[in-house]
C-alpha cells in the first residue's frame, strides 16, 4: 500500500505536533512506519510506502506556501507553482485538472487543502485527533491512530445498500474515521475542518444545455490520449534492478524476474478483446515514441508494448474475445502474451491474501487477477471504469423524460423488447421511467427503508428485469436478503436519518445521480483490488478514471449514451480520430460469456473451505447474519439455484476481510504501545441505532 498522511492542529497544540511526530497516549512520539517526511510542523505531511521518486513532487513558494503532488501528474513544476499561487487565493478546481491520476495537497499558512478525485479511486479520509484533524488517503492508518472499533452500521449498509450514498454517508468500516465524497476537498484551518465541493453539479430544475455529440467525443479522445501520453512520458522502471542477485546457472533475466515475482520492465496493457482495454493498448502502442518494454530487459521484445490476454481454460465462452485479442496483437508494436488460467484461478480458489484498507467484492477474485498481472509490466494499463463513465445507467431514461426527449427512448426500449421477446416491454419500461421522473429523492429513500424493513427483495430477472429494477433512486443490495432483521433495521434507521438531514437530495437528475454512485462504487472496488493483487514494483493505470477523462465523458449527451452499442461506437470513433481504423470484425460486441458461470464453478470447487469459513463466522458474531442461513445459500448457489451471486461474494469478502483484520498484529505507527491499532478489542456487539429505537424513538 502507498498512502499519505498528515494532520492539522490548533495553534495551542502545535508545539506538541511537529516533524518528528506527535505526543501519543503515554508521552511517546508518534510517526508513520516507513515514511518520508514531505514537510514538517506545525502541520506535517508524510508519504508512506514504496513511492517512486518521480511519483512524489513538492514545489515550494516560501516556508509556509507549498504543494505536494503524489501519483502520476502531467503538470510541469512551473504549472504546479502557478497552481499553488491560484490555490492560495481559494480556488481549487484547477488543482484537479492536470492529466494523470494523483492527490494534491496544498499548504498556505495554516490552511491545508487535500483534493480527492472525481471517481473515488483516490479517496481522502479524516478523523478528529490531538485537538485537531488527522487525514490520510487510507482509512486503516487513521483507525490505528485513534484505536477505532468497527462501525457495524456501516458494515450492515455495505451489505444491504452498497450503492446508496444515503445509507453509507461519509462513514467507513472504522468508527470515527470519515471519508470525503468524490469531487470534494478537505480544507483544514488550524485543526478546524471543512469539506467543500470543487465540481459544479447539474441542476435538477434546469436542463443542461444541449451538447454536440461530435465535439463531446472529440473531447473524450483528447482526454484519453493525453492520459496515456502522460504515463508514457514518465520515467521507465526496471523492477528489482537493485536487488537482482546476478547470474544463476540455467536462468536468464526473465526467469530470475519470474522467480522473484517481479513484473516485466517497461509499459504494458491488458488486451482482453473488449473495447476498453483494446483502445488503451492501441493508443499506447500507436503514440509516437517507444512505448513498451525497456530494451535488453524482460521479454527481449525491444520497445514493443507488452499486451497480456487472460484465457480462462476452466470456463468456456470467451473464445471470440481471445481471438479478437490475437488479431489486435498482430500489430508490430505489440508483444502478445496469453496467460492460461485453470481451476486455480477461479473465484474463491484462493481465500488467503493481504489485508486491504477496506472490504470489497474483489477479494474473492484476487487470485484470478493476480495470475494475469504477474505476467504484466511494471506500468500496466487496464480498461477499468470505461463502462461506468461511458455507458448509460438505465435510470437515465427518466432523465430523458424530464428533458422532454421521449423519441430518444425508442431504440434502447426496442433493444430490450427484442432481448425479452415481449410486446409489453415498451409500456413497462416507459411506465417505470415515468414513475422515477416524478418521484422525489426523499420518497425514494423512504421506499427503500420500507423495503428493507419488510424484506421485499424479489426482483424480475433477465435484462428487462434488471433495467426495471434499476429505474429507482435506490434499491437493496444483492446480499440484503441474508441479513438479520436487526441489521436491516439499522440500515433503515440510517436511511431515515439521511432524509431528515437539512438539504436532502442530490441536486441531480436520478439517472445522473445513479451513474455517479455506480462509478464511485466501481472506483472504490478497484482501489481495493489493487491492494489485494499488489505485485511488488508494479503500478496499475486506469486512465478512464482520471479526472479529465471523467469530465470529458460527462459532457457526452444522454441521447448518445442510451443508444445500444454506444460505448463501442464512441471508442471506435476515438481510435479513428487517433489514426487507428483497422479493427477486427466483431470488435466491441458484448460478450455473451457470463462471469456467473466462473463464479458458480468456483463456488462448487471451493465448497468445503467456504463451509468452514462460515462455520463460526465473525459476521454472525457481529449480528449481521446467521451462519446457517449463509451456509444454506452457498450450498444452493453451488447446486445451481438462481441466487444473486454478487451478494454471496459480498458476504464472503467481508468475512475474509474481518478475519484478516483481527489476525493482524502490527500497526501503521511507531512509538505507540502495542494496543494502538484498529479494533484492539475484537468484535464487540454494538448496534446503536437499533438500541435507540428500542429505547422509544421508533422506526417511523
Amino acid at each position: 500500500m502507498r498512502w499519505l498522511v498528515g494532520w492539522s492542529s490548533t495553534a495551542a497544540g502545535s508545539a506538541e505536533i511537529g516533524s518528528a511526530g506527535a505526543t501519543g497516549f503515554e508521552g511517546e512520539t508518534v510517526h508513520p512506519v516507513g515514511s518520508q517526511l514531505l514537510w514538517g510542523d506545525p502541520d506535517p505531511l508524510w508519504a508512506v510506502g514504496d513511492w517512486r521518486p518521480d511519483e512524489v513532487r513538492v514545489v515550494q513558494a516560501d516556508a509556509q506556501t507549498r504543494i505536494a503532488v503524489l501519483g502520476i501528474c502531467g503538470a510541469t513544476d512551473e504549472e504546479l507553482r502557478l497552481g499553488l499561487f491560484t490555490a492560495r487565493g481559494g480556488a481549487l478546481r484547477h488543482l484537479t485538472a492536470w492529466p494523470g491520476s494523483y492527490t494534491a495537497v496544498v499548504q498556505a499558512g495554516r490552511r491545508v487543502t487535500v483534493c480527492g478525485d472525481l471517481a473515488g479511486a483516490r479517496p481522502v479520509f479524516y478523523t478528529p485527533w490531538a485537538s485537531g484533524t488527522a487525514y490520510a488517503t487510507a482509512a486503516l492508518p487513521l483507525a490505528d491512530l485513534i484505536e477505532a472499533n468497527l462501525d457495524f452500521g456501516h458494515l450492515a449498509a455495505l451489505l444491504a445498500a452498497p450503492d446508496v450514498p444515503a445509507a453509507l454517508h461519509d462513514s467507513t468500516p472504522y468508527a470515527g474515521v470519515r471519508r470525503i465524497p468524490p469531487g470534494h476537498a478537505l480544507i483544514l484551518r488550524a485543526g478546524a475542518r471543512e469539506v467543500a465541493g470543487y465540481e459544479p453539479v447539474a441542476s435538477l430544475a434546469v436542463a443542461a444545455p444541449p451538447a454536440d455529440p461530435d465535439s463531446a467525443v472529440d473531447a473524450v479522445r483528447d482526454a484519453l490520449v493525453e492520459a496515456v501520453r502522460t504515463r508514457l512520458s514518465a520515467p521507465r522502471h526496471v523492477p528489482g534492478a537493485d536487488i537482482d542477485p546476478g547470474p544463476v546457472p540455467g536462468m536468464g533475466p526473465a526467469e530470475r524476474r519470474a522467480a522473484r515475482g517481479m513484473p516485466v520492465p517497461g509499459i504494458g496493457a491488458d488486451l482482453s478483446g473488449g473495447p476498453a482495454s483494446g483502445t488503451l493498448a492501441l493508443l499506447a502502442a500507436g503514440l509516437p515514441g517507444m512505448p513498451g518494454t525497456v530494451l535488453g530487459h524482460g521479454t527481449g521484445a525491444g520497445e514493443r508494448l507488452l499486451a497480456v490476454t487472460f484465457n480462462d481454460l476452466a470456463v468456456a465462452g470467451r473464445e471470440a474475445e481471445v481471438e479478437r485479442a490475437g488479431t489486435l496483437a498482430a500489430n508490430p508494436r505489440l508483444h502478445h502474451v496469453v496467460v492460461a488460467g485453470g481451476e486455480e484461478t477461479l473465484p474463491y480458489a484462493d481465500l488467503d491474501g493481504p489485508l486491504t484498507d477496506e472490504p470489497a467484492q474483489s477479494l474473492v477474485t484476487a487470485a484470478r487477477h493476480r495470475a494475469r498481472l504477474a505476467s504484466g509490466s511494471a506500468d500496466h494499463f487496464t480498461g477499468y471504469g470505461a463502462r461506468q463513465v461511458l455507458d448509460a445507467h438505465p435510470a437515465r431514461l427518466a432523465d430523458l423524460l424530464m428533458d422532454r426527449k421521449r423519441r430518444h427512448l425508442v431504440r434502447p426500449v426496442a433493444a430490450l423488447a427484442k432481448a425479452d421477446g415481449s410486446v409489453l416491454v415498451p409500456a413497462r419500461v416507459y411506465g417505470a421511467a415515468r414513475r422515477l421522473a416524478r418521484t422525489p429523492y426523499r420518497t425514494g429513500m423512504e421506499v427503500l427503508a420500507e423495503r428493507l424493513l419488510q424484506r421485499h427483495f424479489d426482483e424480475p430477472g433477465g435484462a428487462v428485469g434488471a433495467s426495471l429494477a434499476a429505474l429507482a433512486w435506490a434499491r437493496p443490495g444483492p446480499a440484503a436478503r441474508w441479513l438479520t432483521g436487526e441489521a436491516l433495521a439499522e440500515v433503515s434507521v440510517r436511511l431515515q436519518g439521511a432524509t431528515n438531514r437539512a438539504g436532502i437530495g442530490p441536486g441531480q437528475r436520478p439517472g445522473d445521480f445513479r451513474a455517479r454512485t455506480a462509478l464511485a462504487r466501481h472506483a472504490a472496488d478497484l482501489r481495493i483490488l489493487e491492494q489485494a493483487v499488489e505485485i511488488r514494483s508494479q503500478r496499475l493505470h486506469a486512465p478512464f478514471l482520471d479526472n479529465q477523462v471523467v469530465r470529458a465523458c460527462r459532457t457526452l449527451p444522454e441521447t448518445l449514451r442510451v443508444q445500444p452499442g454506444a460505448r463501442a461506437e464512441i471508442l471506435r470513433t476515438v481510435l479513428k480520430g487517433a489514426g487507428i481504423a483497422d479493427l477486427p470484425p466483431g470488435w466491441g460486441a458484448p460478450s455473451h460469456a457470463s462471469a456467473a458461470a466462473a463464479t458458480r464453478t468456483g463456488l462448487r470447487a471451493a465448497a468445503d473451505p467456504l463451509m468452514a469459513l462460515f462455520d463460526t463466522p465473525l459476521l454472525a458474531q457481529a449480528g449481521l447474519v446467521e451462519a446457517r442461513v449463509v451456509r444454506k445459500a452457498l450450498r444452493s448457489a453451488a447446486a445451481g439455484e438462481p441466487l444473486p451471486l454478487d451478494g454471496l461474494a459480498d458476504l464472503v469478502s467481508l468475512e475474509l476481510w474481518l478475519r484478516r483484520l483481527l489476525a493482524r498484529r502490527g500497526t501503521c505507527w511507531t512509538g505507540t504501545p502495542a494496543r494502538a491499532r484498529a479494533v484492539p478489542a475484537g468484535i464487540t456487539r454494538v448496534i446503536p441505532a437499533v438500541e435507540s429505537v428500542r429505547g422509544g424513538r421508533g422506526l417511523a
